[in-house]
């Protein structure tokens, strides 16, 4: 597409005036792209049927003018005043039936009939007017969606779309009874009429049927963002369509909804306000772009990459010089094919008067505006000859919202969260210069030499045996603690110990298990005590052999981590949180046995990446602190981009560029 460096742009914020001085600043910087109007449904339809597109198409014709490409957003993220007044139901109603209202974004019930006929009203009328326009390449539906509604919507029009979806996945209402377990604290339906939406209960809730909800509700985001898409797709052939996801977010299942758009593209901040201070992780920073990249399995675009400070009405760090630039290429490593900076200027008005830009509130070009024309000058180049490019790992993850999901109902420890322990095994690997594929579970695993699955709790057949097939033909997996608990419907698996079938493939049985709540545990491992949080299985060895044990509670010297050889291949089961040194200690020695590849050596702060085409492969090394660093490379690359190899500035990205090993 030959785009790769962008800006969020509000000409709607500034006087007419301005917009000119700004595509200039824009075309200096080296912007191509701009996404417009996402939060503009009022400017452009002040009351039914009154479409002022003008001001808009003016805004495209002048960044076209400048060789600026612009994607337009549909501003269903925020339904205006003069709708939610003629129609009030549309405002969605949370778990405790409060109606959430008008004042913010997100106001908008996604089942809605009437919302719905709004929608396609206006989108049909936008798609229609920019459909041929030069100027204009894609689109980007909604914004964020699942954003603000984490127990939204509990409406009459929701509790009737929930109803029709349990319909039609149960059939008959005695088997929606079974799936759920109702004979438990006489919970049985006698008709699907019966079932409401899981407003706030007396006490408890029933976890099959929150599991079921939060399906339903990703379903339905799902559809609402497909129903849009097509009115696109039938008006605007020639455009793609794309969405901004929120790298681990839950509300919707990402998979799914990548399989409508032409490709994924992501928002992220490591500096805002909610992240671990000064800033989240580098490590949690790339796992959040591996797993962007693995939703559809090809390159994405970041549609927002932090620019400045974040915040509404509490402020995160200032980002210090050249740790945009750092994060930037960050994303690029992983499989960012372009980077859309969030926002081109500080807005001076309404909730994010303090979510900062590449242009302060003044609109004076400053350190931030530098930084950003330096880095597109020195990239734009390379990018354009590695675009479409992949990373290549040898080691996969095992994703899945809908265990996710199960454990957010259930999560067994106040503090076992499920992409929290992805993560931890996740760091592991990056540390180790390791790059990592995140995969869904039925994935074909054949080109990976490691897979590593956490938190297996729900467990079909069906995945049982993917499991089993990939270790007998020669695969390496690693499960772990809470395998195989349940079953599809939320239901505590009986008929075996656990972890089911797959204690057949680990060689092992789970017969006891113990929750660490408020204490820690200890594990032996070599000749060395290592710390344990919260969860320790109770393993009895049924072919496998030890390679860990507990050190302490009444299961002293029993075994904590197991081996065992299936097949051609070899299945680890991890029956604790190994705190971070075990962690690190143990994968090393997994990975050893895989034979899995490393790109370098260097200290914490410093990241590798590679991202390959048939016949090259790009290699990415970031410096993440404000401290000089050295670094080794374990292979034979061209230095593209960097002063000095093995050397690394503050915040420094070096390019390097080798043949791909046949």
């Amino acid at each position: 597409m030959g785009i790769h460096f962008g800006v969020d742009y509000y000409p709607e914020h500034w006087a007419k005036e301005r917009w000119e001085i700004d595509v200039q600043l824009m075309k200096e910087m080296g912007v191509q792209v701009v996404r417009m109007a996402e939060f503009s449904w009022f400017k452009m339809e002040p009351v039914l049927g009154e479409f002022h597109f003008e001001w808009l198409e003016e805004a495209v014709a002048l960044l076209d003018r400048y060789g600026i490409k612009t994607i337009l957003g549909t501003p269903t993220a925020a339904p205006p005043a003069w709708i939610v007044r003629t129609n009030p139901e549309l405002q969605p109603i949370d778990r405790e039936g409060r109606r959430r209202f008008f004042g913010g974004r997100h106001h908008d019930c996604q089942s809605n009939p009437v919302y719905h006929a709004h929608i396609k009203r206006f989108v049909t009328a936008f798609a229609k007017r920019f459909a041929d326009n030069p100027g204009v390449i894609g689109w980007q539906i909604d914004n964020e969606l699942g954003n603000s509604h984490n127990d939204l919507c509990m409406c009459t029009s929701c509790r009737q779309f929930y109803q029709k979806w349990l319909q039609r996945k149960y059939g008959t209402i005695e088997a929606l009874n079974d799936a759920w377990g109702t004979a438990f604290w006489s919970q049985g339906y006698n008709n699907f009429t019966q079932i409401g939406t899981p407003l706030i209960t007396a006490a408890g809730e029933n976890p099959s049927a929150m599991l079921d909800w939060k399906c339903y509700c990703s379903d339905l985001i799902v559809n609402f963002a497909d129903w849009q898409a097509d009115i696109i797709r039938k008006i605007c052939p020639k455009h793609f369509i794309t969405h901004n996801f929120m790298c681990f977010d839950n509300k919707v299942d990402y998979y799914d909804l990548a399989g409508l758009l032409d490709f994924v593209s992501n928002d992220i901040y490591p500096a805002g306000h909610w992240q671990k201070q000064p800033h989240q992780p580098e490590s949690e920073l790339a796992a959040c772009h591996d797993v962007i990249r693995g939703y559809k399995k090809k390159p994405f675009w970041m549609m927002e990459q932090q620019s400045g400070m974040a915040g509404w009405e509490i402020m995160g760090r200032a980002l210090e010089p050249g740790q945009m630039s750092a994060w930037a290429m960050q994303s690029v490593a992983h499989g960012a094919d372009t980077v859309v900076f969030f926002r081109w200027r500080t807005c001076a008005m309404g909730t994010e008067q303090f979510w900062h830009g590449i242009l302060g509130h003044s609109g004076k070009p400053g350190r931030i505006y530098k930084e950003a024309k330096k880095l597109t000058q020195t990239f734009t180049k390379y990018m354009e000859d590695f675009e479409g490019s992949m990373p290549s790992p040898e080691v996969a993850i095992v994703h899945s919202f809908r265990q996710n999901y199960a454990l957010d109902i259930q999560p067994n420890h106040p503090q076992l969260h499920y992409v929290e322990q992805l993560q931890k095994y996740y760091k592991a690997l990056y540390d180790k210069k390791i790059p990592v594929d995140f995969v869904q579970d039925m994935d074909d695993f054949s080109q990976y030499k490691l897979v590593i699955a956490p938190l297996q709790y729900l467990m079909t057949p069906e995945l049982e045996q993917h499991y089993i097939e990939y270790v007998a033909n020669g695969g390496h997996l690693v499960l772990t603690m809470r395998t195989g608990v349940k079953d599809a419907n939320n239901l505590c698996m009986t008929e075996m110990e656990l972890p089911g079938r797959l204690g057949e493939l680990c060689g092992i049985e789970v017969p006891e298990y113990d929750c660490l709540l408020e204490t820690t545990g200890g594990v032996l491992y070599g000749k060395k005590e290592y710390a344990i949080e919260k969860w320790c299985d109770i393993i009895t060895l049924n072919g496998a052999c030890q390679i860990a044990e507990y050190s302490t509670g009444f299961y002293k010297q029993t075994p904590a981590i197991t081996e065992n050889k299936y097949g051609n291949g070899i299945a680890w089961y991890i029956g604790t949180e190994p705190g971070e040194e075990l962690m690190e200690d143990i994968m090393t020695y997994i990975t050893g046995v895989c034979e899995i590849e490393t790109l370098g050596t260097a200290g914490d702060g410093v990241e590798m990446m590679t991202r390959e085409n048939e016949d090259k492969v790009w290699l990415f090394v970031i410096n993440h602190t404000n401290d000089e660093q050295v670094y080794h490379l374990h292979g034979r690359y061209t230095l593209l981009e960097g002063e000095r190899e093995e050397m690394l500035k503050p915040y420094e990205v070096q390019l390097f560029v080798g043949n791909k090993r046949r």
